[in-house]
């Protein structure tokens, strides 16, 4: 009996590192309001031209409609969360948006022209990415691409270092206004032993970057899908964060690009 106890204590210790603290959520699925529109909580307005290569992506399927962001990477290619794409059967791309409703112009494609992670498992949320081939773009100062990481950049964590978010999510967790303006934060790349002690460890894997969300500066619901850049290199798509909320201090989580890097190349022929 003794050492019954004694392995339901181990096997209960093994998993609180393991299992979640909080229930990790998808940005998209968050609903506090029910607009697409929003912002990254207690962000700070771009101007024009900031992030060119950021876009509105507004998808439609059996379910309704939902707003993410994502990532120009080529003339014809955005990169965006598996979460995002996953249940739609349309989207139509802004681009070169600054107030979300007045974009450069707009594209319109099917669920026939993206690729969706094949091993995506929304319940762990493992490889939260999917690819959208668009019609070729001519860029300029509004539009354009963000580089790519490169290979060796694969060895660095980039734990301590600031990388920004840009998007158009929620503006806070009571908020039930919107907004139209794109908006973007400051947010320090913590590391995934942190991140692990509120989402576990089968959550965090090395697949995933976590941020700091100090001071209620964090993603929320309207972001998915958008860019974590360091430097004007792509490092992170906005996945998940906690179930309680975008202001509870809670880290904010991105899918790690540069882990996807060989399948970006094989799916887009893209690479850094």
């Amino acid at each position: 009996m003794k050492v019954f106890v004694v392995l339901l204590l181990a096997l209960a210790s093994a998993s609180a590192g393991i299992l979640p603290k909080m229930a990790p959520v998808h940005p998209r699925n968050r609903i506090v309001a029910p607009s697409i529109e929003g912002r990254i909580t207690n962000g700070k307005d771009a101007v024009a031209n900031q992030f060119p290569y950021q876009v509105g992506l507004s998808f439609l399927g059996t379910k309704g409609s939902w707003w993410c962001g994502g990532s120009i990477i080529d003339n014809s290619w955005v990169l965006t969360a598996a979460h995002c794409t996953s249940g739609a059967s349309y989207v139509t791309i802004y681009y070169g948006a600054t107030i979300r409703t007045s974009p450069q112009f707009t594209h319109t494609v099917s669920s026939s022209n993206w690729i969706q992670h094949a091993n995506y498992i929304s319940l762990t949320v493992r490889n939260d990415i999917s690819l959208i081939k668009t019609p070729a773009v001519t860029f300029s100062a509004a539009v354009n691409k963000i580089a790519l990481p490169t290979i060796a950049s694969s060895y660095s964590t980039f734990v301590g270092q600031t990388a920004v978010a840009s998007g158009w999510g929620m503006t806070s967790d009571q908020e039930t206004s919107v907004t139209k303006h794109l908006q973007y934060a400051d947010l320090t790349v913590i590391p995934n032993s942190d991140c692990q002690k509120t989402f576990g460890s089968l959550v965090v894997t090395s697949k995933v970057i976590c941020v700091d969300t100090t001071n209620a500066i964090s993603t929320c619901q309207g972001d998915s899908g958008g860019p974590l850049a360091l430097d004007g290199i792509l490092i992170g798509i906005t996945s998940f964060g906690a179930e309680d909320g975008c202001e509870i201090g809670a880290p904010a989580a991105f899918t790690r690009v540069t882990s996807y890097l060989d399948w970006i190349q094989s799916n887009s022929g893209i690479s850094a």
